[in-house]
């Protein structure tokens, strides 16, 4: 049997690769300590947990949920985002429940994307951005994510035979990988940018919650005119470390968010009634749950960098995310991170893994606790930057 061509050209995923690595190496009788999976090893909040096991026994909730999420949590979804951001949305019109955010944001290239049409994408970025606007049969342009730019896109570079056919404008701040923010002045000068030029700004808003130090992060919603051409992205799982649930939601335009509901409808039956109860018990008990998280990680990024630094390395303490993007000696990420696993059994992910310019670089993740003895592995095996 002949698999589709969509599937011959699609690259093995990024984070299922590094998972492979990781067997490969645990066979081998190694004991790795991964620092790859945007994955929060702390556990979910308690009364999130006992919010979702009240509503498991609720009769209702063991049937078909309604397709673009119970009103009952899009309503509350609305009223965060009113309390976070003072965004003011119809519930029923400008928001919908994704089973986690990954899901929309692959789904809504399906959406928008046809042969012929252009996404623009960070590099690097978040490997799903692209991968589904190729398998919607469209072509991707790559908007380079310099240091030098402090992570920001140019998008007065864009070629205009490009921005003729670009239906799409991925943004992600905080940013994955870069741990980068973005201002408000950045955002309308987005805003702007896809108003000009008749495209859809997809705004990834997983990390906003995840600000380890100075201003809170903005939304894009809350920039004018952002409803007339912006969706944005919201994840339970990095918040209030819910990876497992796959909840979240999409809110913005209302044409958008009705074609992505019509496009689902047709696709999955919706999310889980009990995990959307959860989801609305952490939604209006936000922020409580909040600062534990955000100190356990801030603890963490503070030990990691300054051992990496003891070490000679060029660690930068995140303001947001809970990644560390740190160049690597010599320029090669994939060499430097073969070396790290196979002498240290520490497996970090290439920075190369998010697009061409991450090259360089290497992302680490809070998210893994056991950064002491991390470091002295390092330490042990003699691996060292430039002091």
């Amino acid at each position: 049997m002949k698999l589709a061509r969509r599937m011959q050209s699609l690259p093995p995923y990024l984070f299922a690769e590094l998972d492979r690595k990781k067997r490969e190496a645990e066979s081998r009788g190694m004991e790795v300590i991964a620092f790859t999976m945007g994955d929060p090893d702390l556990p979910t909040p308690e009364p999130i947990v006992q919010a979702a096991q009240r509503a498991v026994t609720v009769p209702a909730n063991h049937r078909y949920p309604p397709y673009p999420g119970t009103l009952s949590f899009r309503k509350t979804a609305a009223r965060w985002l009113e309390r976070r951001f003072g965004v003011r949305l119809d519930a029923e019109k400008n928001v919908l429940a994704l089973i986690g955010s990954k899901e929309g944001i692959a789904h809504l290239s399906l959406v928008m994307l046809e042969p012929g049409d252009v996404a623009l994408c960070p590099d690097p970025g978040y490997p799903v951005y692209a991968i589904s606007a190729r398998l919607a049969g469209a072509e991707v342009h790559y908007l380079p994510l310099l240091e030098k730019n402090n992570f920001w896109p140019d998008l007065g570079a864009v070629p205009p035979e490009i921005l003729k056919r670009a239906k799409l404008l991925w943004l992600c701040y905080p940013n994955n990988p870069t741990a980068a923010v973005a201002d408000r002045q950045q955002l309308k000068q987005a805003v702007a940018f896809c108003r000009q030029h008749d495209i859809l700004l997809c705004y990834d808003a997983a990390y906003s919650e995840v600000v380890l130090e100075g201003e809170p992060s903005p939304s894009i919603l809350e920039i004018d005119g952002a409803l007339n051409c912006a969706v944005e992205f919201h994840s339970h799982s990095k918040t209030y470390n819910m990876t497992g649930w796959r909840v979240g939601f999409a809110a913005g335009n209302e044409k958008i968010i009705k074609a992505l509901a019509d496009l689902k409808s047709n696709l999955d039956s919706g999310v889980f009634g009990a995990v959307q109860q959860a989801a609305e018990y952490a939604l209006e008990s936000w922020p409580q749950f909040m600062g534990g998280i955000l100190d356990a990680y801030r603890r963490r990024r503070d030990e990691l960098c300054a051992g990496l630094k003891r070490l000679g390395f060029d660690a930068r303490p995140p303001r947001a995310t809970f990644y560390v993007w740190m160049p690597v000696p010599g320029g090669d990420d994939v060499a430097f991170a073969t070396k790290l696993i196979e002498k240290a059994g520490v497996l970090v992910t290439p920075g190369s893994g998010f697009g061409q310019a991450g090259r360089g670089y290497v992302r680490l993740v809070l998210t893994q606790g056991r950064v002491k003895e991390a470091l002295e592995r390092l330490e042990k095996a003699g691996i060292r930057g430039q002091s």
